[in-house]
């Protein structure tokens, strides 16, 4: 297997993008990330995307956008694996590379959301959930979430504002982030005060329906050198899976897919949590940040709110999370989350995150979740 390093990356402004189409924000993010490398060759494209049959009527969707970013005939593949196909695809364009099959390769995460009203949208993410178990009966994600949040307080004897700090902090960097949907700070009050979704989960615990994509160029890093930009290595990759539905595990408050993809690839990278400077995790919800965290070894069980409480979360605290805001202040256009995050990722370590830069950082990692936890995807990106 051969060492891989991302050489380009690319991101359009996360948004109501009324006037343009999935292709167009695709073609964006893919333009700038050729530039950004400053690398011509490409060799094949995967594109990360959860929801484009059912919100923007168009399957085949790699293809199209191979066409419109001038790639044609370049072996081009939709990857899916829900709200986690970001991460999912970053880690096809890695085997690809690593195995030695492409030298180099595009990844983009793709989603066009806001063209359908928010009955449709809640419809669509829902075919992500157990089909015969959950979504028959009407359940939706956030009411999902809000039976693993209900939960969580009950064990831990926690308050529903207990959780304010991770959205404070999201909001808080989102302000210093140029591409983000949700640039404005709030304030604990404003999360007392924010109407429930579904009970105790509120608008502010939650992230927000938006369109956006964001693209990586990877390549062998013993070619990186070759790029206009300083090369960020990948190394670790891992990908692992728990069941679709809540109620076939054991315990819903222990999230395993997230543990292990975690664990794999730090035991790739041959790193500890202690090790990372940045953790871009997957804040969909308040209580994804909370699990996540302690799933990765960030934070005994139990214990995650205590970390977020003592602003260890934020960008000067020793786990910064959601750098640049995160779904919940960046936008969660589901199918490019996860590489917005890994753009996110690589920005930081090469120092060019502006004012939301976390300094001194070269280690980062980067996890996408899909479903309620029923598949995790994490990256370790160096300098």
């Amino acid at each position: 297997m051969r060492d891989v390093s991302v050489i380009g990356v690319g991101q359009t402004p996360v948004g109501e993008h009324w006037d343009r189409s999935l292709r167009d924000l695709a073609v964006e993010a893919i333009a700038e990330a050729r530039r950004d490398a400053g690398v011509d060759r490409v060799d094949a494209l995967y594109v990360g995307n959860m929801l484009s049959g059912e919100l923007a009527g168009q399957e085949n969707v790699a293809t199209l956008v191979a066409d419109a970013a001038g790639l044609l005939p370049k072996e081009a593949l939709k990857i899916e694996a829900a709200c986690a196909s970001g991460g999912a695809v970053l880690r096809a364009a890695y085997l690809a590379v690593a195995c030695g099959a492409h030298d180099y390769v595009l990844a983009v995460g793709v989603e066009k959301m806001t063209d359908v009203l928010t009955d449709g949208v809640t419809a669509a993410l829902a075919l992500a959930a157990d089909a015969d178990y959950e979504a028959a009966h009407g359940i939706t994600f956030a009411a999902l979430n809000a039976i693993l949040m209900r939960r969580y307080m009950h064990e831990h004897r926690a308050s529903h504002e207990d959780f304010a700090p991770f959205s404070i902090n999201a909001h808080r960097n989102a302000a210093l982030n140029p591409c983000a949907m949700y640039r404005q700070p709030i304030t604990l009050e404003d999360f007392i005060r924010s109407p429930i979704v579904a009970d105790p989960i509120n608008i502010l615990d939650s992230a927000g329906i938006s369109d956006g994509a964001a693209a990586l160029l990877v390549c062998p890093a013993s070619e990186a050198r070759r790029a206009r930009r300083p090369p960020v290595r990948i190394t670790g990759s891992a990908c692992a899976t728990d069941t679709l539905g809540l109620a076939e595990r054991t315990d819903p408050l222990v999230w395993q897919a997230v543990a292990d993809s975690a664990r794999l690839a730090c035991g790739q990278a041959k790193l500890k949590p202690k090790d990372i400077d940045l953790f871009e995790l997957h804040d969909a919800f308040t209580i994804v940040s909370v699990l996540s965290l302690e799933a990765c070894g960030f934070a005994d069980r139990g214990s995650a709110l205590k970390l977020a409480a003592e602003g260890r979360i934020a960008l000067e605290g020793d786990i910064p999370i959601c750098t640049l805001g995160g779904l919940k202040g960046r936008g969660h256009p589901v199918g490019a989350s996860g590489t917005y995050q890994l753009v996110e990722t690589a920005l930081q370590l090469r120092g060019e995150a502006g004012p939301a830069q976390v300094k001194g950082a070269s280690i980062g990692m980067a996890q996408s979740v899909g479903g309620s936890g029923s598949v995790a995807i994490t990256h370790i990106l160096q300098v």
